[in-house]
């Protein structure tokens, strides 16, 4: 049975540049960083969980909420297979039984914080927000975009950005969990315009307040699917 099934919605991507070092600390053990065309990234990532099971049951007020993450692109290879993964640095919700779960049992990073979102269908427009607010402050990603989804290019950065089908997580030196998440290819809407206000120092810690200052390399939005997380294991 799979440890989580649940539907991933409307997913804002903001992608940044990042230099390699600053993330060398969170590198689980048997993973390296991943590059796309010799460049590092992070991402900023806000979307909704809908529709949501834990090993088959629906939890009362557990099943639609927000999350907003921040992760990193890793890869492990295995005999003659290579597995292209996520690390997050940090997950948040806004349900404190989420958190706990997640953090004590399965050894993640997950905070919880009041959040919103926003979706609004128009005419030639859909518009999509994700709010979340930490030292009394409301911080939020928001995109414009076309309505109409469109099929990811292969060896595109969106596929890169957008494709990965493990997850890995850095549970000290020498251990690492590693997970499957299984999803059908996603498409994306073009993006007309976005709005980022965001303090990644308060959110994210003083390893990351560079990116306060910095300019997006790329703003996505994509559709999602049905998802489910399953083969856990430690290695």
């Amino acid at each position: 049975m799979s440890f989580l099934k649940a539907e991933w919605r409307k997913l804002i991507m903001v992608n940044y540049e990042i230099n390699p070092n600053v993330l060398q600390e969170y590198v689980p053990p048997g993973t390296t960083l991943d590059f796309f065309e010799g460049k590092c990234y992070v991402s900023l990532i806000g979307f909704m969980f809908l529709n949501t099971k834990l090993l088959g049951l629906k939890i009362p007020l557990h099943t639609n909420f927000e999350e907003v993450n921040l992760r990193f692109y890793v890869k492990r290879k295995v005999q003659n297979k290579v597995k292209r993964g996520v690390v997050f640095i940090k997950e948040i919700v806004p349900k404190p039984a989420l958190t706990f779960v997640a953090n004590t049992i399965y050894k993640e990073h997950y905070q919880t914080l009041p959040m919103k979102h926003l979706w609004n269908f128009e005419t030639n427009k859909l518009k999509v927000s994700y709010q979340w607010k930490i030292n009394n402050i409301w911080n939020a990603i928001a995109v414009a975009s076309e309505t109409k989804p469109k099929p990811i290019k292969e060896n595109s950065i969106i596929e890169f950005i957008a494709e990965h089908y493990w997850g890995y997580s850095k549970i000290n030196d020498k251990k690492t969990t590693e997970y499957e998440v299984k999803h059908p290819k996603w498409e994306y809407y073009p993006i007309k315009n976005y709005h980022i206000d965001v303090s990644f120092k308060d959110t994210y810690g003083d390893n990351f307040q560079l990116l306060d200052q910095q300019t997006p390399n790329s703003v996505m939005l994509l559709e999602g699917s049905e998802i489910s997380v399953e083969n856990k294991i430690v290695f």
